[in-house]
């Protein structure tokens, strides 16, 4: 057998007879030539007469027509493949021994990358229970990239064109309405002609008829507004080239439509980039690696300073659930107000190119299709003395130009083809060509690749409302499938996101228990699958009967009723998740989780959580890389927004208060610039990081969290020996360690004595007197006099001043907490818990925000010279809203994604772990960035920032 003599068969599929405007093909007449004469394969093609090239011409070309898809290897298309035509068999293997078969392959756009309910029955045919290498392969246009990780493979230019000849051609149908007739009503629609150059001759007569007649006066001034810079917004600035165009800058649109004086034979075009209309939430001003990095920082001004002046407005921008909407509906009426001021028919309509569906443009609806491309809205906020918009929101747009959109993706195209075809054929392809192909594949011998995994609860989601539609037909009730079944262990602040994220699984349903029916009641009173139960955690039997019938557990109670939890889990071989870290009880239960075939997953929240998992993801990355890593830095923190942080400490609770002081209570171990550094819990308030240089915009401090050293061999990073730095730490706003290790020093995080109190302000003045072993008068002097014992004046003053706003101190206003806190006796650090959880909590509006930065240096494991070190970071910045929390999210989100994967049985591990397994962390991450909750990378040159930490700390120890 010699490679020679193995003839594969690419396959040019006829699109969905369905979708009556797709004419466009993936592999033009004369490509097939090529792939003839100097590829040595079959080209096959199915017959197809709305093709734009007809099947004549690929015969000639060489190609073969089949009425099927059965012979093929390779099968082309465009949008995806009707489920009745999908061939997922393998095929023969022409010069192999008789039998022999391998996987097809399929090219498309399969519109299943961000888990498309509509297209979940067409991924499920391309996956198997368990792995098979005869299982097909499915690769996504979408996702083929260049080196610098811009789309190759697509029609974005295309749409642009034709975007605005339809925009324009809406634009003149709603002047009609107006009574007035626009000189673009002879607008050519882009399937009325057979090529872009005959599209650009009818569009510049127009142009050459404004400049000589100009455009009416009663619309004023003719501005056309633009936003993006990608190959769709390249596309439309080169088709309105066609036009008298002005070029003019956002700074000038009020005097442009202002001036009687205007010149009207012209178009004018603004093109609004970033910089014009986002602004930071601070005040601060626009920079892109801050806006990537930081997007929730940031709002969009668009409906002020550029959308009131459009008379048509073209969005080519695309849009991400994590970043700002370019308008919201509310935003829509201020644009629209401010238009009525500026003139007639201003923002009356819009071509959304990029067409994200209550994206971008929160009010755009829908999609609009070729044969109905325009239509009118108004979303139900908008005020009724306001007019409805003109949109156009075609979703297909390339495909009215056939003939120019196919000649250019096909020879865009070509390299990859023909790398697939060497790779059939065993010959040595582009690496670079064949490494997208990798990239760009969804799924593969029956299995879900790389980050694609997280499609694995959308397609079960598919299969169990497909069951349950079968069976229902069969009239068979619907009670009678057994769901999947969670149990959740804890109604408090971060379970939200949690219900609500597993609620969204049909055929998953959960038991939320807690001992407040309040909260377990509204925590699923709107989900069909969701049901509160009443438990006291020390009704150990009761607690028992609730794990037994469940599949998965998951526990949100305090740590120390984990490992009674976990016994019961063990007990009733039941999968177990918690947020908690691996705490010595549950680490001692590994082998008996073990023997019982039972996982009980630690650690999967923020931090422990995301931390581990986004650590682990970098560090895989680094070596598949062959880099070397030799510092190792994390910190993470969940903190108010900084316009909420107006407050003693710089801090409000959204989650265990008693866990926030807890945190500042134990020691800490880490190694940093070279030098191993152990801070005992006593010293962890006055040790801490002055200066943690993670952002520009964001001064913080940082606490040295817990043991790090353990997770130079946790995160696989080699000998500790070998490593420069390994340090976990806690992020907080300046004053919040000085603040509480003065709260400390005064007692009130004491939790060994015991005070009976009879009014809160007495609480800070008899915490002291047990910590000084002396009565203290009850009068505010005396207070501050026996304040002055234990530290200086001026920190003394300043307390006293964070007190009276407690409602603490002596003689100053009462603390006016809630009835339901007892003033029976308790630690001091109880009854400050109760304090800080009422005064410190989020009011109505406010928001959160979490922050959590890896830093990790490396460089070339063959090399030491510190010129070949690079600087990688990790960054995820969140804000809590009107849903949720920031840290609800950031810790019920992950615990949510983990207890689903281990659900559905994506998860082999057994015993006591936390997230280390790849395709756990990749499942987590992949959700998250679904959710708007990704990681942002970036690699710089540079010293890190070990130096800065190690100074700011010797500061501080010489300062004590």
């Amino acid at each position: 057998m010699t490679i020679a003599s193995l003839r594969r068969s690419p396959h040019i599929r006829r699109e969905d007879p369905s979708r009556i405007w797709e004419r466009r093909c993936p592999v033009t007449p004369d490509q097939v030539t090529q792939l003839v004469q100097h590829f040595d394969v079959n080209v096959l093609t199915q017959d197809c007469d709305r093709r734009v090239f007809p099947i004549d011409q690929f015969i000639k070309a060489g190609a073969k027509l089949h009425p099927t898809l059965e012979p093929a290897h390779i099968v082309v298309g465009i949008k995806e493949t009707p489920l009745n035509e999908l061939v997922t068999s393998p095929v023969s293997a022409p010069g192999l021994r008789s039998g022999s078969s391998i996987p097809r392959t399929h090219l498309m756009f399969s519109h299943t990358t961000k888990g498309q309910p509509y297209n979940m029955e067409l991924l499920s045919r391309f996956l198997c229970s368990q792995e098979d290498p005869m299982s097909p392969r499915l690769i996504d246009y979408e996702l083929l990239v260049g080196e610098d990780g811009k789309r190759t493979v697509g029609f974005g230019w295309f749409a642009g064109v034709a975007g605005v000849l339809e925009s324009l051609s809406a634009l003149a149908h709603a002047h009609l309405e107006l009574g007035v007739t626009s000189p673009f009503l002879f607008t050519p629609r882009p399937h009325t002609h057979p090529s872009i150059p005959s599209l650009r001759s009818a569009l510049r007569s127009i142009g050459q008829d404004i400049a000589e007649n100009g455009t009416p006066k009663a619309l004023g001034p003719f501005v056309i507004g633009l936003t993006g810079s990608g190959k769709v917004t390249q596309g439309c600035l080169s088709i309105l080239n066609e036009l008298p165009i002005v070029n003019v800058a956002v700074k000038d649109l009020p005097g442009l439509v202002s001036n009687p004086g205007t010149d009207l034979h012209k178009i004018y075009l603004v093109h609004a980039l970033p910089q014009d209309y986002l602004t930071r939430s601070d005040g601060g001003q626009y920079s892109r690696d801050d806006y990537y990095k930081n997007p929730a920082m940031y709002h969009s001004d668009f409906d002020t300073k550029v959308a009131p002046y459009l008379t048509l407005f073209l969005n080519g921008v695309g849009w991400l659930p994590s970043f700002p909407r370019l308008m919201t509906n509310e935003q829509l009426a201020t644009a629209l107000t401010r238009a009525a001021d500026v003139g007639r028919a201003r923002f009356g309509t819009i071509g959304d190119i990029s067409c994200d569906v209550e994206g971008g443009l929160e009010f755009l609806p829908r999609a609009s299709t070729l044969s109905d491309p325009f239509f009118k809205h108004r979303p139900s906020s908008l005020p009724s003395h306001l007019p409805s918009v003109t949109i156009m929101s075609v979703d297909i747009l390339p495909s009215s130009l056939p003939l120019d959109a196919s000649q250019h993706f096909s020879g865009v195209l070509m390299p990859y083809l023909r790398a697939l075809i060497d790779e059939y054929c065993g010959r040595p392809g582009s690496r670079e060509h064949l490494k997208a192909l990798n990239v760009a594949t969804i799924a593969r011998n029956g299995e879900l690749q790389g980050k694609h995994r997280g499609l694995a609860a959308p397609v079960e989601r598919w299969r169990a409302s497909r069951a349950t539609e079968i069976v229902s037909k069969a009239g068979v009730a619907e009670t009678s499938l057994r769901k999947k079944r969670v149990l959740m262990l804890g109604s408090g602040m971060v379970a939200g996101p949690a219900v609500h994220e597993i609620c969204k699984r049909s055929d998953v349903e959960i038991i939320v228990a807690g001992n407040v029916r309040s909260e377990t009641e509204a925590l699923t009173r709107k989900y069909s699958n969701a049901k509160a139960a009443y438990l006291d955690v020390h009704d150990v039997a009761e607690m028992a009967k609730l794990i037994e019938n469940a599949d998965v557990v998951i526990s949100l109670l305090p740590v120390p009723f984990h490992p009674t939890v976990a016994e019961l889990c063990i007990q009733h071989r039941k999968h177990l998740v918690t947020a908690s870290y691996i705490s010595p009880a549950m680490r001692a239960l590994h082998e008996r989780a073990q023997s019982a075939d039972v996982l009980l997953l630690n650690e999967i929240g923020l931090d422990p959580g995301i931390d581990h998992c986004s650590a682990l993801s970098l560090l895989a990355q680094l070596k598949r890389d062959n880099k070397r890593v030799i510092s190792f830095t994390s910190f993470c923190g969940g903190l108010p927004a900084p316009d909420c942080a107006d407050v003693p400490l710089g801090y409000k609770f959204s989650w265990s208060p008693r866990g926030v002081l807890n945190a500042a209570l134990n020691g800490a171990r880490f190694k940093l610039n070279g030098k191993e550094t152990e801070i005992s819990g006593e010293n962890l308030l006055q040790e801490y990081f002055p200066d943690i240089p993670i952002s520009h915009v964001l001064k913080l401090e940082g606490l040295a969290n817990r043991d790090s050293l353990p997770y130079a061999e946790t995160y696989g990073l080699g000998k500790l020996e070998n490593l420069r730095t390994v340090l976990r730490g806690t992020l907080r706003y300046p004053g919040f360690s000085d603040l509480m290790h003065a709260f400390k020093v005064i007692g009130l995080l004491d939790a060994e004595t015991s005070i009976q109190l009879r009014d809160w302000r007495d609480l800070a003045r008899m915490s002291l007197e047990k910590r000084i072993g002396e009565q203290i008068g009850s009068d505010r002097r005396s207070f501050l006099s026996a304040l002055c014992t234990v530290m200086s004046t001026e920190r003394a003053e300043s307390v006293l001043s964070a007190l009276d706003w407690l409602g603490l101190a002596p003689e100053g206003v009462a603390c006016n907490t809630p009835s339901g806190i007892s003033l029976k006796p308790q630690a001091p650090i109880e009854l400050f818990t109760s304090v800080l959880a009422h005064k410190l909590r989020y009011n109505l509006g406010e928001r959160d925000m979490v922050v959590l930065s890896h830093e990790i240096i490396a460089q070339p494991s063959l090399s030491s010279t510190d010129s070949a070190t690079e600087v990688h970071t990790s960054r995820l910045v969140a804000y809590g809203n009107s849903e949720a929390s920031a840290m609800a999210r950031c810790v019920g989100l992950p615990v949510a994604f983990a207890a689903l994967e281990v659900l559905y049985g994506g998860v082999q591990m057994r015993g006591v772990h936390g997230p280390t397994d790849r395709g756990l962390y990749g499942a987590v991450l992949d959700g998250l960035q679904g959710a708007g909750l990704e990681m942002k990378e970036s690699v710089s040159k540079g010293p890190g920032m070990e130096k800065v930490l190690a100074e700011g700390l010797g500061a501080r120890r010489v300062a004590i």
